[in-house]
């Protein structure tokens, strides 16, 4: 059990979110950064898609009820345990009754905890994720509050799995993988449907130009400010499919970075789409940060998530060594 003695903000119960729903209008949900989530439960010795903990902006304070092994990674936050700084990327081993305290960031926005054994709520349509806007999965389909308990599940990690002896593992996480947000964030993209639609003008202004990311911003979607976008000819558009990514251009001509929460369809152009890997990047933007969108081919992005993917073998294969 792990007891909430403060929630902080906007904190929330998330897995890798609900698949194959969409075409019923139910939204993903999940981790805003995927593979975050997946390399700290690999560490831990978690299934890649066990729910842990995201944190947004504010102070976070858990005290666990039993020894667990715990890891982190995000934007610059300060995490502790005790008198204990834990670094990014690293296996902490938590004693029965101890706090984790939570804070920051300095940089970033968003942060994952997760928990050797996973967050144990109960499953609705396939995941834990909390679903904010449809008040269902995570805990009572909410934000969590002060007070909350959260079940954990069984620890069946492999059978040799070590404990770090001192409770901090020497070994970590590349630094760039588990530390993200560094602002001048620069987003790459692919065309989407509707680009032809806006004038030349704004398709330069889109990919050479700043925007601000707005205060409005939130799990749905970043909304940015900056040169209007405008289309060559103004008409009623039929709602159509939008995902995670998604960039829409709403009438006031500000582009619109889709995040998990987004709705399903949509009837806003779209002007571009977030290539996989950099939602990372977009999971960690922030009211005030200035942003940058740059396009590249879809071959690119497709040989960009082929090496992720095989980096993040190579580092699961590197991380059962570790505890052997």
């Amino acid at each position: 059990m792990i007891k909430v003695l403060r929630a902080g903000f906007l904190t929330s119960v998330q897995d890798l979110g609900r698949i194959g729903f969409r075409d019923s209008g139910v939204s993903q949900s999940g981790a805003l950064d995927a593979s975050m989530l997946r390399i700290l439960n690999v560490m831990v010795g978690n299934e890649e898609s066990a729910a842990g903990i995201e944190f947004t902006h504010g102070a976070l304070r858990l005290k666990l009820s039993d020894n667990r092994r715990v890891a982190w990674g995000g934007g610059d936050y300060q995490v502790e345990v005790g008198q204990t700084r834990i670094p990014p990327g690293h296996i902490c081993a938590v004693s029965a009754g101890e706090e984790i305290h939570i804070q920051g960031p300095r940089v970033g926005a968003r942060g994952w905890l997760v928990i050797a054994g996973g967050i144990d709520v109960p499953l609705v349509l396939g995941s834990r994720s909390t679903d904010a806007r449809g008040n269902f999965g995570g805990c009572d389909g909410r934000y969590l509050i002060d007070g909350n308990e959260l079940p954990l599940g069984s620890e069946v990690a492999w059978d040799k799995l070590k404990t770090p002896s001192p409770r901090i593992s020497g070994w970590a996480a590349p630094q760039s993988w588990v530390q993200t947000g560094g602002g001048n964030a620069v987003l790459r993209i692919i065309r989407g449907s509707d680009w032809e639609l806006f004038d030349e003008p704004s398709r330069q202004a889109f990919l050479l130009s700043d925007f601000i990311v707005a205060a409005e911003s939130d799990r749905m979607g970043v909304r940015c400010s900056g040169s209007k976008l405008r289309k060559i000819i103004n008409r009623d558009m039929l709602s159509e499919a939008v995902a995670p990514g998604t960039i829409q251009v709403p009438p006031d001509g500000n582009p619109l970075v889709l995040l998990n929460d987004c709705q399903t369809i949509g009837g806003y152009s779209k002007i571009a789409h977030v290539i996989s890997v950099d939602m990372t990047i977009a999971a960690q933007l922030h009211a005030g940060e200035t942003a940058r969108f740059r396009e590249t081919t879809l071959a690119e992005a497709q040989d960009l998530a082929a090496a992720r993917a095989e980096d993040f073998a190579l580092f699961r294969v590197g991380v059962r060594m570790h505890h052997l």
